[in-house]
């Protein structure tokens, strides 16, 4: 994964930036974090122990999602919801003309790969959602385990403690990702979107509130209807923020509708259970994706 590889496109009238290496088929993935957000700026580039080895085997796509990385901010203060990241990870995707395609979220961007397997099924043709407390049943605890770091936030220190508290270990916090985080923290763009969602309030006035109804409409939507996709969850036994307990509510709440939805539980992981072990990681979206090979889309 090289920084200079990165691409652009039109999605519903936003710049993207995304990376894309390999061929074969449409492996999408989506990271987490959210604009402006105060502890840390996350993009595509939390999938770089990963993206190359994946490459061997899909196409691989990492998106910077709206207003994260080098993806532009949303243009209203309106669109500061995740609903509006939704809808343009679902524009993203068609702009790309990617066909359905093998969709992986982690943390927030677990959630968004659940609502576009809910919302548009048609874009997907399979689901993995990883370590993902937004997509879960539970009380959200990043403000217990995060609560406290370093000053000035956003600065390198400040972005490996948030990593480190994250992690079961830190062996996976690289330079080049500090240097990224650091880089994206520092765009004109993101100080806007940290203004908007701060200093303005819209993070308690908009976005939480929209967010907590959202996903009561998408837990009554896995209670009653489930995933029209073969969908697995994957979940760091040692997360700090999203407990196993959480994961398995999750798992519970698919598995009601579907008879092939998987649970694995990687041990000695936190958060970022993906960086933390990445080869175990990438064989289990491998043998994910295979069984999927000509497999129902039905529940």
């Amino acid at each position: 994964m090289h920084r200079k590889d990165g691409k652009f496109v039109d999605a519903g009238g936003i710049k993207t930036h995304y990376y894309e290496k390999g061929v074969g088929k449409p492996l999408v993935l989506f990271h987490g974090g959210a604009f402006g957000h105060p502890t840390a700026a996350d993009s595509a580039w939390d999938w770089s122990t990963n993206f190359d080895a994946l490459a061997q085997h899909y196409r691989v796509i990492a998106v910077d999602k709206l207003g994260q990385g080098f993806t532009d901010i949303p243009k209203t203060d309106a669109d500061y919801c995740m609903s509006a990241v939704v809808e343009h990870a679902a524009d993203t995707l068609r702009s790309l003309e990617l066909g359905p395609a093998d969709l992986v979220g982690h943390s927030r961007g677990g959630y968004l790969t659940c609502r576009l397997t809910l919302d548009y099924p048609e874009l997907v043709r399979s689901c993995t959602i990883v370590d993902s407390n937004t997509s879960s049943p539970g009380v959200e605890l990043n403000n217990i385990i995060l609560g406290n770091p370093p000053e000035p936030r956003l600065s390198r220190d400040s972005h490996h403690w948030i990593f480190e508290h994250y992690s079961y270990s830190p062996h996976h916090i690289s330079s080049d990702w500090l240097d990224i985080c650091c880089e994206i923290a520092s765009r004109p763009e993101y100080q806007v979107a940290w203004k908007k969602m701060e200093t303005e309030g819209l993070r308690l006035k908009q976005f939480a509130p929209g967010l907590a109804a959202d996903k009561s409409k998408m837990f009554a939507k896995l209670r009653d209807e489930g995933l029209k996709r073969p969908t697995q969850i994957i979940w760091g036994k040692n997360d700090p923020t999203a407990s196993i307990e959480q994961g398995w509510a999750l798992y519970d709440l698919v598995a009601k509708h579907r008879a092939d939805a998987k649970f694995h539980i990687i041990n000695q992981a936190g958060h970022f259970a993906y960086r933390e072990h990445p080869k175990e990681f990438n064989e289990l979206i491998y043998a994910f994706v295979q069984t999927c090979e000509g497999g129902s889309y039905a529940a």
